[in-house]
């Protein structure tokens, strides 16, 4: 792996270290600071949305200044953005911290294209391999995460104002690897979708069979992944366990998201793209199954692993399906239409996550989260059965 990709695994560690200090920290101190508990991953939805509205900001100053740019700006709306949601713990305002984790959506925006910058980086043969390991990246975000929120938790002395401030240096130590990095000199512009050499419309591209798989898997992997991950602090802290015994379970979570990174490229290469996507189905299924089973802190975490790891089949899959199904000169349009839907998806389940498990509970959302996951597995065997008769 040459040394752009390196550096890039690294920004996308430091990328996922900001997210789970963020998961695992926004719905607490939201919990703390919202006038009603229903409320509380208010803040954790905020930062969903915000890289929502952000998406289309985010692909034309991708298509307009290039990958390097782009991704330096996305930085330092990070730096910003944390600096905001400190003085929000510290001010006590529940609504600035809501404010702050909307901004702080551009960041999120622009890292969620770093595994399409990997594959722009590689050699053609080697692009699956590529988004996989940079992927694999997020491992140190996965060790960094919990331990930064547990280690600055109390800092500043009001509870998590400090990791709001270690995100700083995060977001500032990042955009020096990124500054390292050499990315392809920038496209021309592509001309407007439907016109000669503009390539397809966001509507005729999810006409694509394939290409509205991939979206429907990566949205609703997230969703599903999202809807659980966010609402398992909250649900431990309703079960008596303690903020360090939840950053454990995050951090065995977040591992399971990235560590298959190292092996994934290569299975989708050996297996097909298809399977791999219905093995993390499977996967989600077991999540589910054992979290029903107790809530012992062995179910959390074995749980929370499993999901993890299905989470990465489903998403590397959907990417590694995306890129087929498209034109480079389709590149932008329909790497922001796939964002999109993952984050619209994600600000929905953020706030139902927090909804559900403070007025239902943790079994309740289990079952719930069952229908996006059968509906997954339903668009991926029509696509398999499709393929198969086309080929025939």
């Amino acid at each position: 792996m040459n040394k752009n990709l390196w550096l890039l695994a690294l920004c996308q560690g430091l990328f996922l270290t900001n997210n789970v200090v963020f998961i695992a920290i926004n719905g607490l101190v939201g919990l703390q600071l919202a006038p009603l508990g229903w409320m509380a991953t208010l803040p954790v939805m905020g930062y969903v949305v915000g890289g929502a509205l952000s998406t289309p900001l985010v692909a034309r100053s991708q298509a307009r200044w290039g990958r390097k740019v782009s991704f330096q700006i996305g930085l330092a709306v990070a730096v910003f953005s944390a600096l905001l949601c400190a003085w929000a713990v510290l001010s006590a305002s529940f609504w600035l911290l809501c404010t702050a984790t909307v901004v702080a959506g551009y960041y999120s925006a622009n890292g969620q294209l770093y595994r399409f910058a990997a594959a722009e980086l590689a050699v053609p043969a080697f692009r699956e391999k590529a988004v996989s390991l940079v992927l694999a990246g997020g491992l140190l975000g996965a060790v960094a995460g919990p331990n930064l929120a547990s280690a600055t938790r109390t800092l500043l002395g009001v509870p998590f104002a400090g990791a709001y401030v270690a995100l700083m240096g995060v977001a500032l130590l990042s955009m020096a690897l990124m500054s390292a990095i050499r990315f392809d000199a920038l496209p021309r512009p592509s001309a407007p979708a439907g016109t000669p050499g503009g390539g397809r419309s966001v509507v005729q591209l999810l006409r694509e069979p394939a290409f509205a798989v991939a979206v429907l898997g990566a949205a609703l992997g997230y969703g599903v992944m999202n809807l659980l991950m966010a609402a398992t602090p909250l649900a431990m802290q309703v079960c008596g366990y303690a903020f360090d015994d939840a950053a454990l379970v995050l951090e065995w979570h977040v591992i399971g998201m990235f560590a298959p990174g190292f092996f994934t490229g290569h299975l989708i290469k050996r297996l097909g793209v298809l399977t791999i996507m219905g093995t993390g189905v499977l996967l989600n299924l077991a999540c589910v199954a054992v979290a029903l089973m107790g809530v012992e802190l062995h179910h959390f975490t074995v749980a929370l692993f499993l999901l993890g790891v299905g989470w990465n089949f489903l998403f590397t899959g959907s990417t590694t399906l995306a890129m087929q199904a498209y034109r480079p000169e389709e590149k932008d349009r329909a790497q922001a239409a796939i964002n999109f839907f993952v984050f619209a998806t994600m600000a929905l389940t953020s706030f139902a996550s927090g909804a559900l498990v403070t007025t239902q509970g943790w079994a309740l959302l289990n079952v719930g989260s069952l229908i996006p996951i059968i509906v997954t597995g339903a668009a991926l065997a029509w696509l398999a059965l499709k393929q198969r008769r086309a080929a025939a």
